[in-house]
C-alpha cells in the first residue's frame, strides 16, 4: 500500500476554551514537566492553540463511521467554542486513514477515528501492515459500540434464534449468509455464529451492505449478521426478520428483538466498535484532556441520544480501557480470521 498524504484540519478550541469545565478538569491533570522533545514553553502551552484535525479512515457521505465521527465533531464544537472538521481518508479497509494518522506528528494535533475492523481484524487480514495498531498509537477513549443483529428473509419459517439453528442443522449449506467481504464485521458475526454451533452456512461477500440487503429481500441470500445500522429500516417496516441483536444489551433501535445473551447464547457478541487514538509520543497530558472531553460528550443525554439514534451504545471511559479491548480484540478476531480461512482479496 502506498500512503496518500493530503492536510486538512479540524479546528478545535483556543486556550480559552479551556476553561469549559470538562477540558478544565483534564488540564489540571497535566504533569508539571513536560514531554519527552518539548521546551517547557510548548508542554505549557494552552491546547490546542491552532488548527487540528480528526482523521477517519473512511469515505465521506454518510456511512456509519462517517456520520458518527461528525456528530461527534457537532457536540466538540458546541464544547469548544470552534469549529470541528472531519478529514476523510477512505481505502484499503481503513489502513490508509490508520496510516496517516500513525505517522502525524504526536502534538495533540491530529486525533485518528477508528474501529473494530481496522485495527483489530486489520493485523490477521495484512501481515504487512506499515504500522502497527498497538505501538503507534496512544488510545484516548473507547466512544462505543454498534452491534450486529442476525435477520433473516421474510419468507423463511423462522423468527427465533433456536429455530434459525434448527433450520441451519437440518439444512447443511442451505442458509447463504451475505457480508460486506472477507474479514468483515458481518463475515467474522457469521463466522463466530458457526464456530459456536458447527453450522453449515455458505459465506456470500460483497461489494457493498446495500447489495448484500438487496439480495437478502429478494431471498437470494437468506441471512445477514448486519450491523444494526445498515438494516434497522426494513426490520421495523416488515421487509426482513430480525432474529437477535448480537449484544448483552438491547439496541434501542430495535427494543422488542431480544439479545443473543438473553437468549442463551452470551458468547455469541459482536459489533463494531469506535475509538479515538493519538500517535505514539503524543503528552500524555493531551491524551487527558481530549479522553474528558469526550467523556463530557458521552455522558451528556442529548448527545448520547444522537448516538442511540445511529444505533451506537455510548461507552467512554479511561485510556486503559480502549487499550485492553484493542489487545483482547485483535487475539480474538485473529481466531476468527483463522477458523473461516478469510484472505485479503
Amino acid at each position: 500500500m502506498i500512503p496518500m498524504r493530503r492536510r486538512a484540519i479540524l479546528s478545535a478550541a483556543s486556550g480559552l476554551a479551556m476553561g469549559l469545565a470538562g477540558a478544565a478538569r483534564a488540564q489540571s491533570a497535566a504533569p508539571a514537566t513536560p514531554a519527552d522533545g518539548q521546551s517547557a514553553g510548548q508542554a505549557n502551552a494552552p491546547w490546542p492553540n491552532h488548527p487540528v484535525r480528526i482523521i477517519v479512515p473512511a469515505p465521506g457521505g454518510g456511512g456509519t463511521a462517517d456520520t458518527l465521527a461528525r456528530i461527534f465533531a457537532q457536540e466538540a464544537e458546541k464544547r469548544l467554542g470552534q469549529r470541528v472538521l472531519i478529514d476523510n481518508r477512505g481505502g484499503a479497509n481503513g489502513n490508509i486513514g490508520a496510516l496517516a494518522g500513525a505517522r502525524a506528528a504526536p502534538d495533540g494535533y491530529t486525533v485518528l477515528w477508528s474501529w473494530a475492523g481496522t485495527l483489530a481484524t486489520g493485523p490477521a487480514l495484512y501481515p504487512d501492515l506499515p504500522f502497527d495498531p498497538q505501538k503507534d498509537f496512544e488510545p484516548v477513549v473507547l466512544i462505543g459500540n454498534v452491534p450486529n443483529v442476525l435477520v433473516v428473509n421474510k419468507g423463511l419459517p423462522i423468527r427465533s434464534l433456536q429455530e434459525f439453528g434448527d433450520y441451519a442443522r437440518a439444512r447443511p449449506n442451505a442458509i447463504n449468509f451475505g457480508s460486506t467481504g472477507n474479514g468483515s464485521s458481518m463475515h467474522l458475526a457469521g463466522e463466530l455464529y458457526r464456530s459456536l454451533t458447527g453450522a453449515q452456512m455458505v459465506h456470500v461477500p460483497y461489494a457493498s451492505p446495500a447489495q448484500g440487503v438487496t439480495d437478502l429481500l429478494s431471498g437470494r441470500i437468506q441471512a445477514m449478521f448486519n450491523l444494526i445500522t445498515g438494516v434497522v429500516s426494513q426490520a421495523r417496516a416488515g421487509a426482513v426478520t430480525p432474529i437477535a441483536v448480537l449484544d448483552n444489551r438491547r439496541s434501542p433501535q430495535l427494543p422488542d428483538v431480544p439479545t443473543t445473551a438473553e437468549l442463551g447464547m452470551p458468547g455469541l457478541v459482536f459489533g463494531t466498535w469506535f475509538g479515538l487514538f493519538l500517535p505514539r509520543g503524543v503528552d500524555p497530558a493531551l491524551v487527558r484532556r481530549i479522553n474528558a472531553l469526550a467523556n463530557e460528550i458521552l455522558a451528556d443525554p442529548a448527545a448520547r441520544a444522537r448516538f442511540e439514534e445511529q444505533g451506537m451504545t455510548p461507552l467512554g471511559g479511561d485510556p486503559a480501557r480502549l487499550a485492553t479491548l484493542l489487545r483482547e480484540e485483535i487475539g480474538r478476531h485473529a481466531t476468527l480470521v483463522r477458523q473461516s480461512g478469510a484472505r485479503n482479496e
